[in-house]
């Protein structure tokens, strides 16, 4: 199996790890949740903005005007996805305000938003790895890292409304299956189409995805998951890690 599929699957997997520490009672606080979205929204910036985008940029054969272009192709695109999903927050999902059958159905609306989310996130994954093994590795790392939560946000509500376990964890797993699905589909549509214009292409969109994904969605969850804490810590300490670690390997004569 190529290493950038496995590490699409890898990633979209987290997700039921999320989904199992929910059902098992060991659900990370607040503030460990909150702090770990912003890590990961910190680790895509870093990664969009300082070694995809200007990859793209000076790729052979690419100009600046298709190069920025692409760019915000994926981040206007992302926003107009945002809008037309239906996407709800697990903190709206409360026994206490809305009646089994409806909790249900807002569960499962929710679970649909997140896979479709999950979507381009398994994209980014498979064509970042693609193009740079050190790279896809740390996008792998960020979107596994976030879909730990996400993986809760599923499980959570759905058990509410079903009192079923097994189908939290399934329902969980079926989002994450998104991101597995945005892998293979990169996968099969990029294999036989790869050139240095076509992946410098494909970055520039993706690395607008990673940052619309950080900034539409990461860091302001952050923020409702815990109002008392700044999520800008963890978004510092995701680029500062992420950072050194790319100076090392390169330092290293890796990257």
């Amino acid at each position: 199996m190529p290493l950038p599929l496995l590490l699409t699957i890898l990633a979209g997997g987290a997700t039921f790890i999320g989904a199992l520490l929910g059902m098992m009672g060991q659900k990370p606080s607040n503030r460990v949740l909150a702090f770990s979205l912003g890590f990961a929204a910190g680790i895509m910036l870093l990664i969009a903005l300082m070694e995809m985008l200007p990859a793209a940029l000076h790729a052979q054969g690419m100009s600046p005007l298709l190069g920025y272009g692409m760019f915000m192709l994926g981040l206007l695109g992302y926003f107009a996805l945002d809008r037309l999903l239906p996407h709800q927050h697990p903190q709206d999902l409360t026994t206490g305000r809305h009646h089994p059958k409806n909790l249900r159905r807002s569960a499962i609306l929710l679970t649909l938003g997140i896979s479709l989310h999950n979507f381009p996130e398994g994209i980014a994954t498979y064509v970042t790895a693609s193009s740079d093994r050190e790279l896809g590795m740390g996008i792998a790392l960020a979107v596994a890292i976030h879909n730990i939560p996400e993986g809760l946000a599923v499980a959570g509500p759905m058990y509410a409304a079903t009192g079923s376990k097994m189908k939290a964890i399934f329902w969980a797993c079926v989002s994450g299956m998104a991101e597995i699905l945005g892998g293979v589909i990169a996968f099969m549509l990029l294999g036989p189409l790869v050139s240095p214009v076509m992946i410098a292409a494909v970055m520039a969109a993706v690395a607008g995805i990673m940052v619309a994904l950080s900034i539409d969605e990461l860091m302001p969850l952050a923020r409702e998951i815990d109002p008392h804490n700044n999520p800008g810590y963890g978004v510092l300490c995701g680029m500062s890690v992420m950072g050194l670690s790319l100076t090392l390997l390169q330092t290293a004569g890796i990257g």
